[in-house]
């Protein structure tokens, strides 16, 4: 059970020592059905404070921090992204357009010195404590994934136009490269502000989609010269505090790792051992300064919790926190999201084999 409250263990864990037990990060339950038995609610009560019951059911688990508090954008489905929130391909928009959009940004160094970080930190800190007290003993730490920097803006442009800007327009490209890095800069500095004051935590999980279950979308090359000097201006303000950027590592990132960790990202989160990516590997390791590195994982919600019995999801808890004994630090996380096809005694299994371990 462990004798730490949930913040020295969590923060026992980022400066590198070794706490109690290993601590649990959760947030990511996709499934109102489950949450409402964990939380003895029934869905009504779900959906008029979704926030609210998922905190008891997160509680029921013994969870240490929350990442996020998942919730689905409709009651009809699992789903938090929808076509209006997560565009693959913005067929309105011409490339002729992107580029015009792109052009009309303010330069990077504008960005920087315009923004105003004590108006922008009392809204952030505003929701941070509102969040934390709702969240009691429970360490509030939510990921920014727009901190650091930024390369995948396919979001705001489709998947055609950015990989034509990428390839086709240089000038183009590295403008967002730049844009991205100062607006992850500035998102830097407020969150080191709020670790400096005690309300964040000394790690954060970020990190982008670039990766498929083949290798990165954008040629490891490019994302050297053009991202990975945005990356390491970006982690800056957090490294200078002592938060530990942790890296969200979505398909098969392993031809970037030495990259990040040469940018000053100082651990990984996700895992997916279908394509590479396991936590056997990444434990092989170190950051820039030597020292091992810091994992959220490692249970895939892929091939592991849907199909796993409870047992065996036992047994991979066990064989996880074995293989990074003396060689990273681990808090039990996913690799993504636990959809509504993993069955709730895998997920009590998941947690139970680190608090009865």
């Amino acid at each position: 059970m462990g004798t730490l409250s949930p913040r020295e263990r969590l923060e026992m864990l980022f400066a590198r020592q070794e706490p109690d037990r290993t601590p649990i990060l959760g947030g990511w339950i996709a499934c109102p059905e489950h949450i409402c038995t964990l939380a003895d609610a029934t869905l009504r009560e779900y959906w008029d404070d979704p926030e609210g019951v998922s905190i008891r059911a997160y509680r029921e688990l013994q969870h240490d921090g929350l990442i996020s508090i998942f919730v689905p954008k409709h009651e009809s489905d699992f789903r938090c992204v929808d076509a209006d929130s997560y565009l693959h391909a913005r067929h309105q928009m011409s490339l002729k357009e992107a580029l015009a959009d792109i052009e009309a940004m303010p330069p990077a160094d504008e960005i920087e010195a315009t923004f105003d970080l004590d108006l922008e930190y009392a809204a952030f800190r505003q929701e941070l404590l509102r969040a934390q007290a709702r969240c009691g003993e429970m360490v509030w730490m939510p990921a920014h994934w727009s901190a650091g920097a930024r390369v995948t803006w396919y979001g705001d442009y489709g998947y055609e136009n950015f990989f034509l800007i990428v390839g086709g327009y240089p000038e183009h490209a590295r403008k967002l490269m730049a844009v991205g890095g100062a607006r992850g800069y500035n998102v830097g500095r407020m969150v080191a502000r709020a670790v400096e004051e005690g309300i964040y935590p000394h790690a954060i999980l970020f990190g982008e989609d670039i990766c498929t279950q083949r290798g990165p979308m954008v040629s490891p090359r490019f994302l050297a010269e053009h991202y990975a000097p945005q990356l390491a201006h970006g982690l800056e303000p957090l490294l200078e505090v002592g938060c530990n950027p942790i890296w969200h590592s979505d398909g098969d990132v392993r031809l970037i790792v030495d990259m990040l960790i040469a940018c000053g990202v100082q651990g990984f989160q996700g895992f997916q051992p279908e394509c590479g990516m396991t936590i056997e590997h990444i434990t092989t390791k170190r950051t820039r300064e030597g020292n091992p590195l810091i994992l959220f994982g490692p249970l895939a919600v892929t091939t592991e919790l849907p199909v796993y019995s409870p047992v065996k999801v036992r047994a991979r808890v066990r064989e996880a926190i074995d293989a990074c004994k003396g060689v990273a630090h681990l808090a039990l996380f996913t690799s993504n999201t636990i959809n509504p096809d993993v069955p709730l005694d895998n997920i009590r299994a998941m947690y139970d084999e680190v608090l009865e371990g």
